[in-house]
């Protein structure tokens, strides 16, 4: 069953990584970002941000067609240090409910160490278990000198590349505000072996309403190509808060054999007010 992977990826697919939005873009492809020189030990980015902080908790109800299958979890319970860096941890977990367990039991972690400073990944883990299906992964990025090391391999990688993770959080300190529909925005991300390039494109803004409240919404598609992590059986739709906290409120997903939703239920721990919610 690839349903709930689907929502999995789903999920942090509006996210990927180094986004670049400009005014000026055309709706059109636009070629990827050209790799940079190496930073100096002493050089590495500093990217403010306020969209999120330690202690914040987003929690999902997930539908597949009209059921409520599992619930999905965004956090970043503290800050750890790791290679003399302030890193944040940031989890996403899925796990089916008791119910849906007897189809089909789905119970997935992804933990990621972001650069505080900085916004980009120093370790990626993931943990997989759906149905009959076991997977572990772990990478370990050099975003000094553009190395990632899975699996004892050593591979190459674009200054400040992300995995799936980083690249959601990293998305959400992006500033979609002069953003128009049509624009195509370029991302690059880690997994297993590979360096995968990717286009969100930027869709228009839309109120929503779910569990959590009622949000005026930027939306976004990610343009799925086959091959990678990110290959999906259909399109699909992400809602985030049109404001600086750019909260993930829904993801829709069309697949062969339904449909998956995933809806915000509630929040806590956010970094400031929601202007974005229409009271």
């Amino acid at each position: 069953m690839t349903t709930m992977k689907t929502l999995i990826v789903s999920l942090t697919l509006a996210a990927a990584s180094r986004i670049v939005l400009s005014p000026q873009a055309e709706a059109q492809n636009l070629p990827a970002p050209a790799v940079q020189p190496a930073p100096a030990l002493d050089s590495l980015r500093a990217i403010p941000q306020s969209a999120f902080t330690v202690g914040e908790r987003l929690v999902y109800d997930v539908g597949y067609s009209f059921i409520v299958a599992g619930e999905a979890v965004i956090s970043v319970p503290e800050i750890q240090t790791y290679n003399g860096r302030e890193c944040y941890q940031l989890l996403f977990t899925v796990v089916s409910t008791p119910t849906f367990s007897w189809i089909y039991h789905v119970d997935d972690r992804y933990e990621t160490l972001m650069d505080v400073k900085g916004l980009f990944p120093w370790r990626f883990t993931q943990r997989v278990r759906e149905g009959n299906y076991k997977y572990d992964f772990s990478a370990a990025f050099d975003q000094r000198n553009h190395i990632a090391t899975a699996s004892d391999k050593h591979y190459p990688i674009p200054p400040y590349v992300h995995d799936i993770v980083s690249a959601f959080f990293f998305t959400r300190t992006m500033d979609f505000s002069r953003a128009r529909p049509g624009e195509r925005v370029w991302l690059q991300n880690f997994y297993k072996d590979s360096t995968y390039t990717l286009a969100v494109k930027f869709i228009g803004r839309q109120q929503v309403e779910v569990d959590a409240g009622r949000f005026n919404c930027i939306i976004v598609e990610p343009m799925i190509q086959e091959g990678g992590l990110f290959k999906s059986e259909g399109r699909i739709l992400i809602w985030l808060t049109d404001d600086e906290r750019k909260i993930p409120v829904k993801v829709s997903t069309k697949v062969v054999v339904g449909s998956i939703d995933a809806e915000l239920r509630e929040y806590s721990g956010v970094n400031g007010p929601i202007r974005a919610k229409v009271e």
